[in-house]
């Protein structure tokens, strides 16, 4: 990868899915201040975004955006909370 590529942060496995079993074993709604904490201990791995798409196709769904995990955790939280 030359310096030039833009590179982003994947996580292994997805943060919706451990924000998701976090806040299930939690019994109630994760904090702003949790998921922030959550989000900065995740195991993650730096790609290129044609590979992290690629990634998302195999996983079957996109993944939250570290910079923008609490907003789209509240927004992805309420899609889970319909489908229980």
């Amino acid at each position: 990868m030359s310096d030039s590529e833009e590179i982003v942060l994947y996580f292994i496995p997805s943060l919706i899915a451990t924000l998701l079993n976090r806040e299930r074993a939690k019994g109630s709604a994760l904090t702003e201040e949790e998921v922030l904490a959550i989000r900065d201990g995740a195991p993650c791995v730096a790609l290129t975004p044609k590979v992290a798409a690629e990634m998302d196709k195999q996983r079957g769904y996109p993944d939250l955006d570290a910079e923008y995990a609490w907003p789209q955790w509240q927004e992805a939280r309420l899609e889970f909370q319909k489908t229980e």
